[in-house]
């Protein structure tokens, strides 16, 4: 089972004391999910302003500070559309990427999807296809990317548990439908269903993640102190869901 932080996500720097934003606070924080259980990383590079971005002066400064901290570790950069809404400019800005991530995750509710993955699948990045609903996977499943990708990303953007329970269910029917063997990860995006979302990941069988991008509090509903306190807690239940 393979156990992701995503350090930051879109966060402001008001939203948490610990949400690492710079280069340094990445790697210093990637150190320390890493230590708490961590497999991969999911990061989301900013800018000297700190704003999210995809240019390569950027996405090179956040790579190589964690691969010099947390080397061997495997980092995910997001490619949202949020981050570059121009569709041509974002495959410009990621085209001219120089130091380049071992992954990344590309959503299929996105414009530009079949530009980018051809793109990364040229230059041997692994591709983590992030399916938020029944008409992204039917769309995953006709765009022919299925053996190209590193894994598929179930990712639940709904606040209320039943209905996430619903929409993960449509989609993994539609992929066991088209006889997709990818691995999958599993997990929710907001803070009322990201625990329980991670324990049926986990009854399942699925990868899963935890983070600040997630979420800020802990099962219990108290502020986590950091990210490594949430993987911390994440492979706490991991234990839990094993000895049932």
């Amino acid at each position: 089972m393979l156990l992701k932080a995503c350090l930051n996500g879109s966060r402001t720097p008001g939203e948490h004391p610990a949400l690492p934003l710079t280069p340094q606070e990445l790697a210093h924080d990637a150190q320390l999910v890493v230590a708490a259980g961590a497999h991969a990383l999911h990061i989301h590079p900013r800018n000297a302003n700190g704003k999210q971005s995809l240019a390569a002066q950027d996405i090179a400064a956040a790579l190589t500070a964690i691969r010099e901290h947390c080397p061997g570790i495997p980092i995910g950069v997001s490619t949202a559309i949020w981050i570059e809404p121009d569709v041509q400019r974002r495959l410009h800005l990621i085209q001219e990427w120089t130091v380049l991530p071992d992954f990344v995750s590309v959503n299929f509710s996105e414009l530009g999807t079949s530009d980018l993955c051809a793109h990364f699948l040229s230059r041997g990045v692994g591709i983590e296809a992030g399916l938020w609903s029944i008409e992204d996977a039917q769309r995953f499943l006709k765009l022919g990317f299925a053996d190209h990708c590193l894994r598929i990303l179930i990712e639940l953007q709904e606040q209320e548990i039943d209905s996430a329970q619903a929409s993960a269910e449509a989609i993994i029917h539609c992929l066991d439908e088209g006889h997709i063997q990818l691995p999958r990860l599993l997990h929710g995006d907001h803070e009322a269903i990201v625990w329980s979302l991670l324990d049926v990941a986990l009854r399942r069988g699925y990868d899963t993640r935890i983070g600040l991008e997630d979420t800020l509090t802990l099962p219990d509903g108290k502020q986590a102190k950091n990210n490594a306190e949430l993987v911390s807690r994440a492979l706490n239940q991991v234990r839990q869901v094993g000895n049932r």
